[in-house]
């Protein structure tokens, strides 16, 4: 659910790089002022494994499209909501600039839709009040469904809007809205089922890892497990990805019965176009290809290719690096207020 900058225009996709931009800074201090800091340094490895997951697109039987796991529900139940949104956004940020996954000028409605609506929505307004703080199974399972099928509906809803009020397209909004959500709401309820799977794990391994409680100071296995599982889902399960159009892609489609839209060409979007293809060295996460027309189309016809494999495994080791980062950053900031109000204490 990738918006495009071809859906956008300068003034909303603006508009919502603001808001995104505000939110991570947001997130950043509340993170940075948590006396308990013991589970960011966990950002970088949960950031790889969503990244990989998000590159194993699954058909959705009977619709001729697919789908792919978002993530931030799950992110947001084992970091937390201002971790899980810096991470995630971490994520769209290199998925943008690296593999020109969603583009630059709609990476901050990328961010709200896909990190925001689950950590600060979807989490403390469905997932919270559902579940309380009860233990129970079936609370757990209601809330983790519910919550995960809400994140990808919402979010469906908010394509249609930012689309809508960009008013660059001709897609009617409620015909857009008729396919968008039922397609969205299937990517939902497998969504729901691998979040509730990979929690109920955790839950077993490694409870500690849960966004209510203080992570423990070494659960190696479960993220030796993590990282294991990136590497293998980004570099070899990426392969196997259904080819078939996304939810986004498949009702675009359906409304305007093209298979693709084109971005008009004003300055905003041609600027930010050449950026991206300066950045994008693994772009559609595949080798960039020169020749002519027939080599282009026989390459990336190939059943297997290559590059998804090594954009798999590069993209995770980035998420690696730079919500690990951050994490280190935000780690490093907090002793210092501890220190300032042991001090004030004293005084």
């Amino acid at each position: 659910m990738h918006v495009a900058d071809a859906l956008l225009s300068p003034v909303v996709g603006g508009a919502f790089w603001a808001i995104s931009v505000s939110l991570i800074g947001y997130s950043a201090k509340k993170v940075s002022l948590e006396v308990d800091g013991s589970k960011t340094p966990l950002m970088g490895v949960l950031g790889a494994f969503i990244f990989a997951a998000q590159m194993i697109n699954f058909t959705i039987p009977g619709t001729g499209s697919s789908g792919h796991l978002s993530g931030g529900l799950l992110l947001t139940l084992l970091l937390g909501p201002y971790r899980a949104f810096i991470s995630l956004a971490s994520v769209l940020v290199i998925q943008s600039l690296f593999f020109a996954d969603g583009g630059i000028l709609a990476l901050g409605c990328n961010i709200f839709n896909l990190a925001f609506l689950p950590a600060f929505v979807a989490f403390p307004c469905i997932y919270q009040v559902i579940t309380g703080n009860s233990s129970s199974s079936g609370k757990r399972t209601a809330g983790t469904m519910t919550a995960a099928m809400a994140c990808l509906v919402m979010g469906a809803f908010c394509v249609v809007l930012e689309t809508t009020l960009s008013g660059i397209t001709e897609l009617p909004f409620s015909t857009f809205l008729l396919f968008m959500l039922p397609i969205h709401l299937a990517i939902g309820i497998v969504e729901g089922l691998v979040t509730l799977a990979i929690v109920s794990f955790v839950m077993k391994t490694e409870p500690a890892l849960l966004a209510r409680q203080s992570a423990s100071s070494k659960p190696r296995f479960t993220l030796a497990l993590f990282t294991l599982a990136a590497m293998i889902g980004g570099g070899v399960l990426s392969l196997f990805a259904s080819p078939l159009p996304d939810g986004l892609e498949w009702s675009i489609a359906k409304v305007s019965q093209q298979e693709k839209l084109y971005s008009r060409s004003d300055n905003v979007h041609d600027i930010l176009a050449s950026l991206q293809d300066r950045t994008a060295f693994l772009p559609d996460y595949s080798f960039k290809i020169s020749g002519n027309a027939v080599e282009k189309t026989a390459i990336s016809a190939s059943p297997v290719n290559p590059g998804t494999s090594v954009s798999g495994i590069v993209g995770s080791l980035s998420m690696l690096l730079l919500a690990g980062a951050a994490g280190f950053v935000l780690k490093k900031r907090a002793p210092k207020r501890e220190k300032k109000i042991a001090n004030s204490q004293v005084r």
